[in-house]
């Protein structure tokens, strides 16, 4: 393999993002492409295209050497361990140094918008602990990050269809909302890039949207009348665990909402056009191929 052709590695290749990322690179990279996963045998089709696949466990370091190895660029996809406080940033900080250790060049990171320690989003600390792991490595890195994905609302918008109502603590607050497909094939670019200096970039779809506007695209598209009500966080918490959502959930889903109200989410960025070569998808677009879901909500 010429030297020209870094070896990539993907870690939770087994998550949807992480997957999709993996059949882009698939496409487009020459060079040798690593795969990690804790239940390597959910990947086997991805070892039957020639992709290395290796276990790796975040919660036991020792098995991040022989994963890494090899590797000089690495995709850290943040990982879903959000059922202990802290336990997300411990793994981060794991993969970041076995990172180091394995002679890797360049990390990039899955972030979040605007992960500062004064956010409101309960899970925006593990995010600004890993970008300061990043910083304080000595690699380089490329942080992406991302906002709130557009399939978010293929739940919350069908719920508001059928209900004709959507509820929100967001104010006139609005959110650029990305696709998760716009946001795997930036993910891809980044890693396949031969950028290796330190960077952090917003991640977003073109423009962003208030509340208001998705009640009148959902309203639009699904045939039937959806108001938008606005309402304070204490109400919207109180109204999702009333409806069976966990305490813990409701709150955090909440923090995004105050987040959107502060102003925090409606920065558009062109990054994903800038890396993938591709404008992003448009809120009003996505939900436009995905009526179906919205009508399904009337039925």
């Amino acid at each position: 393999m010429p030297a020209s052709s870094p070896t990539l590695l993907v870690t939770g290749a087994a998550g949807q993002l992480g997957r999709r990322v993996v059949e882009l690179l698939l496409e487009s990279h020459r060079g040798p492409l690593v795969v990690t996963t804790r239940h390597p045998e959910k990947l086997a089709a991805l070892a039957a295209r020639g992709v290395t696949v290796r276990q790796a466990d975040f919660d036991a370091p020792a098995t991040l050497d022989a994963a890494f190895a090899g590797a000089d660029r690495l995709l850290l996809i943040s990982t879903d361990s959000l059922d202990v406080p802290g336990r997300r940033v411990v793994q981060h900080r794991n993969a970041v140094e076995a990172a180091k250790r394995a002679g890797a060049r360049h990390v990039v990171y899955t972030s979040l918008t605007r992960p500062e320690p004064d956010s409101p989003i309960t899970l925006a600390a593990d995010h600004w602990a890993t970008e300061q792991a990043l910083q304080q490595s000595g690699l380089g890195y490329t942080v992406l990050r991302n906002n709130v994905y557009a399939e978010m609302l293929l739940h919350s918008l069908p719920q508001a269809v059928a209900a004709g109502q959507l509820v929100s603590a967001t104010g006139t607050g609005t959110t650029a909302y990305v696709t998760r497909e716009d946001c795997a094939r930036t993910a891809a670019a980044a890693l396949a890039a031969t950028f290796d200096g330190k960077r952090t970039l917003d991640v977003t779809g073109p423009a962003a949207v208030s509340h208001a506007d998705l009640a009148r695209l959902a309203s639009e598209l699904s045939g039937r009348p959806v108001q938008w009500t606005p309402v304070d966080v204490a109400a919207l918490e109180q109204g999702m665990v009333s409806h069976g959502v966990p305490a813990p959930l409701a709150r955090a889903l909440a923090s995004f909402d105050v987040a959107v109200a502060q102003g925090r989410m409606g920065d558009v960025a062109g990054t994903v056009t800038e890396l993938s070569g591709r404008a992003p998808t448009s809120v009003a677009t996505f939900l436009a191929a995905h009526r179906d879901a919205l009508r399904g909500a009337t039925r």
